[in-house]
């Protein structure tokens, strides 16, 4: 049996003492432990494209090849992200994150599943998406669903207006989450009604908020339970960013991050698109921002420069999205969950990393 000691994140408070595991936690033990190590629950990240040179479209080498990049940083369970795409692409994506659940990465992040990013949305609001956009079609959903266990989709309700796929998604049990939509709040708000979980990359490739017309982002505002937000502080600034804190209770960050993560500056693809890394922001060829090189690591510390304790950027870089996902056994520190760790010091820089009771680093 393996442990860790200094000041842990439990579901009660900080405990300063040792936490004793193999894959899963055993035991936390008050006693002396460094006071300026900190022990909290792996970071869980549902958006997540590549990292590393890796990317998810690429087949199941590099979803293992993205889980080792973020692990290193933090993240010790995952969604392998797809983007729009032909058909045949998606299919081949969806059976290399299944491979890549069968034969995980030996030190790499969990992947407990998939998010669906497009096709099902407004070919009008693609943001970075390639543009392969396509109506809503049950038995192409169906397929997927059954190829690889889809726990997230992204859809632009407007593109569903009698919420045939939206029922359809919700009753495989995969949260829907509104993004890549020109909707109004109306239809957002009917979304809801209907089933939507939340909001994909809030602010991001959505109607903003306008005091005539809220939209999608005026929605989420007002009413949302749960949204992602890509915490760089380049897709959203920190104003935007405390705003959403304030309004939106289970807001969670993710990264969005690219195989250009943590690579060097240069061109890089994003599905069929090419993008260009430019020190810590990827673009298209437009100007526009191509996902993110961010880790889950970077966006701790950028919660915690926002003015939250460690302790409730901790919960949004991990405990809501766990919740969320209903991932019971991840995002908290007690006897019996996954042996899923992050030792940061006192500014969230990385230590050590421990995912299902393996050192990472």
């Amino acid at each position: 049996m393996d442990s860790l000691d200094g000041m842990i994140l439990t579901p009660g408070g900080w405990v300063q003492g040792s936490v004793r595991f193999t894959a899963a936690i055993q035991s936390i033990e008050p006693g002396d432990a460094p006071p300026d190590r900190f022990i909290l629950p792996g970071f869980v990240d549902l958006h997540v494209h590549g990292g590393g040179g890796a990317d998810v479209m690429t087949g199941a080498d590099g979803v293992r090849g993205m889980a080792a990049f973020h692990a290193r940083h933090g993240t010790t369970a995952l969604l392998a992200t797809t983007v729009t795409a032909p058909e045949a692409d998606l299919r081949a994506a969806a059976a290399g994150v299944a491979e890549a659940m069968r034969r995980p990465a030996d030190r790499g992040a969990r992947v407990v599943g998939w998010h669906l990013e497009g096709p099902f949305i407004n070919p009008g609001a693609l943001g970075a998406q390639p543009a392969f956009a396509i109506p809503p079609d049950l038995t192409l959903a169906a397929e997927w669903c059954a190829l690889a266990p889809m726990r997230v989709a992204t859809i632009a309700p407007e593109m569903d207006p009698d919420g045939g796929l939206l029922s359809f998604l919700t009753d495989q049990n995969v949260r829907v989450q509104i993004g890549h939509t020109l909707c109004s709040y109306a239809e957002a708000r009917q979304a809801l009604d209907r089933g939507a979980a939340g909001f994909t990359h809030l602010f991001n490739a959505m109607t903003g908020l306008h005091h005539r017309a809220p939209g999608a982002v005026g929605c989420a505002l007002a009413v949302g339970t749960h949204a992602e937000i890509i915490a760089d502080l380049f897709h959203v600034e920190q104003p935007a960013l405390l705003i959403a804190l304030r309004a939106i209770p289970g807001l969670y960050a993710v990264t969005d991050a690219v195989a250009a993560a943590g690579m060097p500056d240069g061109t890089y693809t994003l599905g069929r698109n090419r993008v260009e890394k430019m020190g810590e922001v990827v673009r298209l060829a437009d100007g526009g921002l191509a996902g993110s090189v961010l880790t889950m690591d970077r966006a701790l510390r950028n919660l915690m420069g926002a003015g939250l304790t460690m302790a409730a950027a901790s919960a949004r870089v991990s405990t809501v999205a766990a919740a969320y996902l209903g991932l019971t056994d991840r995002g908290v520190l007690v006897p019996g969950a996954a042996a899923d760790m992050v030792v940061v010091d006192g500014a969230g820089h990385v230590m050590g990393v421990v995912a299902e009771g393996v050192v990472i680093g």
